[in-house]
C-alpha cells in the first residue's frame, strides 16, 4: 500500500463513529466503526486519531483524512458550531486533528458529505441537484449540484433540520425545546431519538425506531406513530422542495431504513407542494444509511 493513494473518511455520529479506507480506484479496503465517547471533546480527539492510526498499522500506508461531523466550522473562527453533539461546539476540530495527525485533514458537514457519496456514484449519480437528509440522532441536510458540494455562504446550506416543523397541528405547537434554543424545530421531530420518545410519551413502551417500525405490521400504537411520522416528513420535504427544487432527495441515517418512506412520503408531500405535479424522486441510499463515510473519503 506504500505507493497507492488511500483516502480515509470518518463519519463522526452522535452514536457512533465509522471509519472507511478507499483506494485509488474506490474500492473499500477496510471499514469498522465503534461507539462515540459521549460528553467529552478530548475522549472524541483520541478516539479519532487511535482510529487513524490504528487504520494505517492495518494498510502500511499514510491515509489522507477527510471527516464528516454533524455540524460545521464557523467562517469566523474556525470552531465547531451547530453540532448535535454538542460537546464538539467551540472546539477547533479540525486545526486539533491536523495537529495530532501531522498532515491536512478535510472536514465538512455530515449531510454534505452524505449527499457527495450519493451524487458521484450512489443512487443519485447522474442527477443535476441532489439534496441528502440524515434522520439519525440527528436530523441534517446537504446539497450537491454537480457533483459538488455545495456548503453555502455561512456552511449551512440545507441545515433544515432547524427550522419549524411545518404546517403544525394544535398539538405540534410549540413543540420540544431544541438544543439550539428553539422550539419544534423539524429535529426535534423527525430525529430517531425524537420518534422513540414520541412513542413513548403515547404508549409508555420503550421501544427503539427500528423496533416500532418492525412492529407496524400488527401493532396499532406502531403503526399509528410510523403514520404520523410519514406525514411530518412530508410537510417538511415539501418545504425543501418548495424552496430548492431538487432532482432527488436521498435518505439517509437510522430512520431511513423504515421502506415504508418511500412510497408512503411521496404520496402525501404533493399536498403541500407548490406545483401542480412533483417529478423529485425520493430515494434510498445505494451505499446504506452511513453513505455518508464514503462522501468524507471523496472530500
Amino acid at each position: 500500500m506504500k505507493n497507492q493513494t488511500v483516502r480515509c473518511g470518518i463519519d463522526l455520529g452522535g452514536t457512533k463513529i465509522e471509519l472507511i479506507a478507499l483506494g485509488e480506484d474506490g474500492q473499500e479496503l477496510i471499514r469498522f466503526r465503534q461507539a462515540s465517547p459521549q460528553g467529552s471533546y478530548t475522549a472524541t480527539l483520541d478516539c479519532l486519531v487511535a482510529m487513524v492510526t490504528h487504520t494505517e498499522r492495518q494498510l502500511a500506508c499514510t491515509l489522507q483524512v477527510g471527516i464528516g461531523i454533524p455540524g460545521s466550522l464557523s467562517l469566523e473562527t474556525n470552531l465547531v458550531k451547530n453540532a448535535n453533539s454538542t460537546w464538539l461546539i467551540g472546539h477547533p476540530l479540525a486545526d486539533d486533528l491536523s495537529a495530532r495527525l501531522e498532515r491536512p485533514v478535510k472536514l465538512a458537514n455530515d449531510a454534505n458529505c452524505f449527499a457527495l457519496s450519493e451524487a458521484v456514484d450512489g443512487a443519485a449519480s447522474g442527477f443535476g441537484m441532489v439534496y441528502g437528509v440524515i434522520l439519525g440522532t440527528g436530523v441534517g441536510g446537504g446539497i450537491a449540484i454537480d457533483r459538488r458540494v455545495r456548503p453555502g455562504a455561512n456552511a449551512i446550506a440545507g441545515e433544515w433540520g432547524h427550522n419549524p416543523l411545518p404546517w403544525p397541528t394544535d398539538d405540534e405547537r410549540p413543540g420540544s425545546r431544541c438544543y439550539c434554543g428553539q422550539h419544534g424545530c423539524i429535529e426535534t421531530f423527525l430525529s430517531g431519538p425524537a420518534f422513540a420518545r414520541q412513542f413513548y410519551d403515547q404508549t409508555r413502551r420503550q421501544l427503539s425506531p427500528s423496533e416500532i417500525a418492525a412492529a407496524a405490521d400488527h401493532d396499532h400504537d406502531a403503526r399509528a406513530a410510523i403514520a404520523t411520522y410519514v406525514d411530518r416528513l412530508a410537510r417538511s420535504l415539501a418545504q425543501v422542495i418548495n424552496i430548492l427544487d431538487p432532482d432527488a432527495i436521498i435518505l439517509g441515517g437510522g430512520m431511513s431504513n423504515i421502506s415504508e418512506l418511500y412510497e408512503a412520503v411521496p404520496a402525501l408531500w404533493s399536498k403541500y407542494v407548490f406545483s401542480d405535479s412533483v417529478r423529485t424522486k425520493l430515494l434510498a441510499p445505494r451505499h446504506g444509511d452511513a453513505s455518508g463515510v464514503r462522501g468524507a473519503a471523496w472530500l
